[in-house]
């Protein structure tokens, strides 16, 4: 879809930057985000809108808000807003930290980063605990279904809402689990990557099973690892439609229907929550008609 941020339906990339900003500068912000459209292709940047920069520049959508903060027995899920976030992507680890530098100074009138963390893969696709990522991502005109907002008017159509979390892992606590108690939390197996019946309520799959929530709970994920120094952990990052799969996910993944909390809270926990609206394109580039630019 020519109207899609391409990188958001592509193959997985290798290296990654997550860049998130706060809003300093209203006046100048207009501006600033029509110059970011000369330099955005949707393909090796994506952008992504806060709730936060919606409001300053007196615009709606319709869905957009912020990640809500929610509590079960021993966990917190934070939320952590933002007014602008980008995704970068590409394989050369030098190149990402130059055009991260490049777009920081582009955007420096109106934006302050705020967070940046870098992505990698793993072991073709793995996540750091060893397992497959993303396995049961819808594909083609499903993935399009899922993620992607159509029949809603010129500036809407081609858009996606995101989801972005950044996890991170226990790996004292891994390396303390068996296999079997590995495979249990997650209800694959690490081996093979396949689904067992056998395993508990608990395991992650059995949680988070997209087709099994009314509605269906599809939403396309491009999540990957992240490194820093000793830490590391999965950037989660969620596109869809709108934010009512993702929701669903969690709450159940906290037990908050049944009292049954996901396996994964054993050995990872999110430090950060956002939510992000990101913009259709046009021309080969982003189509900001929301802001009349």
């Amino acid at each position: 879809m020519k109207t899609v941020q391409s990188g958001i339906l592509s193959d997985e990339t290798h290296l990654a930057r997550y860049m998130s900003f706060n809003l300093v500068d209203v006046e100048v912000a207009k501006d600033t985000l029509d110059e970011l459209k000369r330099f955005v292709d949707g393909e090796s940047v994506v952008v992504g809108f806060g709730l936060s920069l919606m409001m300053a520049l007196d615009t709606n959508i319709t869905g957009l808000h912020n990640m809500p903060v929610s509590t079960a027995p021993g966990i917190d899920i934070p939320s952590t807003p933002y007014a602008l976030w980008l995704w970068l992507r590409g394989d050369d680890r030098g190149e990402l930290l130059h055009r991260s530098r490049m777009l920081e100074e582009l955007l420096a009138s109106a934006f302050e980063l705020s967070d940046v963390v870098e992505g990698c893969q793993y072991d073709s696709n793995r996540d750091l605990s060893g397992y497959e990522d993303g396995t049961e991502n819808p594909q083609g005109n499903e993935a399009i279904k899922a993620a992607i907002i159509q029949e809603q008017g010129e500036g809407l159509d081609g858009s996606s809402f995101v989801a972005v979390q950044q996890w991170v892992h226990d790996f004292v606590m891994l390396d303390l689990m068996s296999e079997e108690e590995k495979d249990n939390s997650i209800g694959r197996h690490v081996s093979d990557n396949e689904e067992f019946d056998e395993a508990p309520e608990s395991a992650h799959v059995k949680r988070s099973a997209q087709e099994s929530f009314e509605p269906e709970a599809f939403m396309m994920r491009r999540s990957m690892p992240w490194i820093e120094g000793m830490s590391g952990g999965l950037i989660f990052v969620s596109f869809g439609k709108s934010f009512d799969a993702f929701e669903a996910i969690l709450k159940k993944m906290l037990g908050h229907d049944d009292g049954i909390q996901d396996a994964l809270f054993n050995f990872t926990k999110p430090i950060t929550g956002s939510y992000f609206w990101c913009p259709p394109m046009k021309n080969g580039k982003l189509d900001l008609t929301v802001f009349n630019l």
